[in-house]
């Protein structure tokens, strides 16, 4: 079996997959907008400031003779939306929106599914809004066509959000998700319902396909990985004098809560302290805009500021109503930082509750609160249930991800395999 993966603006979990594939002597060929590798032009690049960012699309070197590039279009979105040109990187309709990127990578892929299949190619792994064009041509080439939904349905993400229009109407704004055309919404469904196995990371993810209107392939539910452990970690005092130190990473929307966080927050101050670090989803929102005045905002900060602001704070709280899975979860369980989650990320896939982290209702502000609550009267549980946190994420590093992921590509094949030879013999 080879498997040709394509992922137009690349990240951890899609490299994971990658190195994988690599390692189990499946991959055939990877295909993304930028790939770093050092001593390029590219790592030179890199090196000037509005295009630093660059630096995070690094690759292992053993994967470079087996990786297609095509960066020009998204240097184009990284350019607009550095100068402010809105209009270029406009959702769904700017000449370099993430759109157009996704777009552009799907058909270079389409076009190039011929030549791989005459060199061994036999599967193609894509993922949402990446596989609309290289599925039909895949399929009718007789290619298997994996698909990977890193987020839930977006039917199930109507349903569950849409009752914050009365909860929150302030916040309505920063839901930028509910904005998409009917016409990339159908396009959505065409790819999952081209799709031969679908892989999620979450429980919540897998769940909310039951919305699908249709029937699906078998969905198999793979966790991502965690980062390295964190080799030191240190704890405030236990006596509670000091505020509790929260932190939230993430899209200052409502799609990940934080108009409930805001609100618990509100209520015990000055028994705690809120850093939130994150790019705002629209300037027009006054109330988030109003919200962030009243505490530490930190637009943006590299992955590895990221880690050692988690190594100084207590607790991260990602009270998301609508997660595929939740990145941050994974890497502030790594750096000791227990975190406060809902059932609607991978925090029920991850932590077992008031042991390694703790797990609320989504949507529940009162439920928060109380939660926040707890750890300001008993803050000694928050070192125990840190080093808890980091135990399992040493017990699941991205190395896992990788191979189980490999395997059980690899376990569907041969089970298709033997299906075709069965239906021969019978024939």
């Amino acid at each position: 079996m080879k498997v040709l993966i394509s992922h137009p603006t690349s990240n951890e979990f899609n490299r994971s997959a990658a190195y994988g594939l690599l390692e189990a002597g499946l991959l055939s060929e990877f295909h993304t907008a930028i790939a770093l590798f050092p001593d390029t032009m590219l790592d030179r690049i890199s090196n000037i400031g509005p295009l630093s960012e660059i630096k995070r699309r690094s690759f292992n070197t053993s994967l470079r003779p087996l990786i297609h590039t095509w960066p020009w279009l998204e240097i184009g979105r990284q350019l607009a939306s550095k100068a402010g040109l809105s209009k270029l990187v406009k959702h769904e309709t700017g000449a370099f929106s993430v759109d157009a990127v996704y777009r552009s990578l799907d058909k270079k892929v389409a076009s190039r599914l011929r030549a791989a299949q005459q060199k061994g190619l036999t599967a193609i792994y894509a993922y949402e809004d990446g596989a609309v064009f290289s599925f039909p041509k895949a399929k009718q080439l007789g290619l298997e066509c994996i698909y990977d939904l890193p987020i839930g349905y977006w039917r199930a993400a109507r349903r569950l959000l849409e009752p914050e229009r009365e909860r929150w109407p302030d916040w309505i704004p920063t839901l930028s998700g509910l904005t998409d055309s009917d016409a990339k919404l159908a396009r959505k469904d065409e790819e999952l319902a081209l799709a031969d196995r679908i892989f999620v990371a979450s429980q919540f993810t897998a769940n909310t396909l039951k919305d699908f209107p249709g029937t699906l392939a078998p969905i198999e539910v793979i966790p991502y990985g965690f980062p390295p452990v964190s080799a030191r970690r240190e704890y405030s005092s236990k006596t509670g004098k000091s505020p509790l130190k929260l932190l939230f990473v993430g899209g200052l929307s409502q799609r990940k809560g934080i108009a409930d966080l805001f609100a618990a927050v509100e209520n015990l101050v000055p028994y705690v302290e809120l850093t939130v670090v994150g790019l705002k989803s629209t300037n027009n929102c006054k109330a988030l805009n109003d919200a962030l005045e009243r505490h530490r905002w930190i637009p943006s900060l590299s992955h590895e500021g990221i880690l050692k602001l988690m190594r100084e704070h207590d607790v991260l709280v990602f009270p998301s109503l609508f997660e595929g899975f939740g990145l941050v979860i994974t890497e502030a369980m790594s750096q000791g930082t227990p975190v406060i989650t809902t059932e609607r990320t991978a925090g029920p896939d991850l932590i077992e509750h008031g042991r390694n982290g703790w797990l609320i209702e989504a949507g529940n502000t009162s439920a928060l609160q109380e939660s926040i609550e707890d750890l300001i009267s008993s803050r000694h549980i928050i070192a125990q249930a840190g080093q808890e946190a980091m135990e399992a994420a040493r017990k699941r590093p991205w190395s896992v991800y990788s191979r189980e992921l490999a395997q059980a590509i690899s376990r569907h094949h041969d089970q298709k395999e033997g299906l075709s030879d069965i239906n021969m013999k019978a024939y």
